[in-house]
């Protein structure tokens, strides 16, 4: 690479540089030292195919301000650049990008536009992320981008889709974008966003790798990733469960040859309810329970025996004491679940129409430093696809989303 001074009427901004084609650059900051000092900083430039011209590939700024000051004096001095050697694009772009992102970073779409460049030019991930200092895992979550369709990324750009929206149509298939898109068009439809988004995609039903029990290599179906999660899903919910099943027939069978009595596996969805149980060694009768949810998490309890049982036990010879039983409380797991969560729709409805109120509230706890003031993701989540199927016809529900797309502006994708 070597040094020269060259005149402005021999350069122009290359299109390798992330910012081409863009609106001029604001020069405001910098403009008073150039035209104090001149251009200090060499801009990187290389030959663009035509004698004496070069195109700029890192220092648009620079450039830009010699410009102003060359039309405010109507003369202008040549630039100091560096000259690249022949052809390396990736390298161009790499230096375009570095430059960009050690003044100001530059939006993702923008990035994913300069990363996907880079690949194509025979870059790896982990050959972007040590360039840019970053992780491989940032580089793959801008490259996950390029999943997307144009529309949705334009959308996200110009900031009319939220951050984890974006996320999780990253895991939606291309007939699924296309879907949503035309929910956001049609005036009557409602498009799910955030984990609503998350519920849509999945039918309801987003089982995390995590809770297999099986080998992930066994499963012979798609896996979606979650690369901004650090999750993955089941594409297959059949599929998933026919191998989860098969796993936990493995875990009963496994128990069983290690001597327990006998092992109970509970309807998926059925809660094991350690009040109306009491806890009995294997040597003495324990049995296990299996306990399946419907996203697929099994939990094991292992050495437990009903209180009936544990009476008939003591009837016939034990002698162990009586233990005392737990109240048992008034409402089950999933009823208890549907209240939470219809009394929340119903009051979190009515305080978008009462936004004093709740202002007050806010400014109350925070000035008082209540501990029941926090900022968080709302945690409630419907336990069952019977609890989901009531929220979907929730007026409450439907009413904040309603409410709440109004509130963030416009919601709706056209073009």
């Amino acid at each position: 690479m070597q040094l020269a001074h060259i005149p402005l009427d021999q350069l122009n901004i290359s299109a390798l540089n992330m910012r081409h084609g863009k609106r001029a650059p604001d020069i405001s900051d910098i403009l008073p030292s150039v035209r104090a000092r001149g251009v200090l900083v060499p801009l990187l430039v290389r030959l663009n195919g035509q004698p004496e011209t070069f195109e700029i590939v890192a220092g648009r700024r620079r450039y830009f301000a010699a410009k102003s000051l060359a039309d405010e004096r109507g003369e202008g001095d040549p630039l100091p650049c560096a000259i690249m050697e022949d052809g390396d694009d990736a390298d161009a772009l790499e230096a375009s990008l570095i430059e960009n992102l050690a003044r100001l970073h530059p939006d993702e779409v923008s990035q994913w536009e300069t990363f996907s460049r880079l690949v194509r030019q025979g870059r790896t991930v982990p050959d972007i992320a040590a360039t840019f200092g970053i992780t491989d895992l940032k580089v793959k979550r801008i490259l996950a981008l390029g999943d997307l369709l144009p529309k949705i990324r334009e959308a996200y750009r110009r900031e009319e889709i939220d951050a984890e929206t974006v996320r999780h149509l990253t895991m939606a298939s291309k007939a699924q974008q296309k879907d949503w898109l035309a929910l956001c068009a049609d005036p009557d439809q409602y498009a799910p966003r955030g984990f609503q988004l998350k519920q849509w995609l999945f039918g309801g039903q987003s089982i995390p790798t995590k809770v297999a029990l099986f080998a992930i290599e066994e499963y012979p179906g798609l896996i979606t990733s979650d690369l901004f999660g650090e999750d993955s899903y089941f594409a297959d919910a059949d599929l998933f469960w026919q191998k989860q099943n098969e796993a936990i027939a493995a875990r009963r069978d496994t128990y069983l040859n290690d001597g327990w009595s006998e092992v109970v596996l509970l309807e998926p969805g059925q809660y094991f309810h350690a009040w109306d149980h009491e806890k009995t060694p294997k040597k003495k009768g324990g049995k296990v329970f299996i306990a399946v949810t419907y996203r697929g998490e099994v939990e094991c309890h292992e050495g437990w025996l009903s209180h009936k049982q544990v009476r008939r036990a003591r009837e016939g010879g034990e002698q162990e004491e009586t233990a005392a039983k737990p109240p048992r409380p008034e409402l089950t797991g999933p009823m208890q679940n549907y209240v939470d969560l219809h009394r929340h729709a119903a009051v979190r409805a009515a305080m978008l129409d009462h936004p004093a109120v709740a202002l007050r509230l806010v400014v109350a706890h925070a000035v008082t430093g209540s501990g029941l003031w926090q900022v968080r993701p709302e945690p409630q989540r419907a336990v069952n696809e019977t609890v989901t199927a009531s929220l979907a016809g929730c007026k409450a529900e439907a009413a904040f989303g309603k409410k709440a797309a109004r509130s963030v502006g416009p919601a709706r994708i056209t073009g």
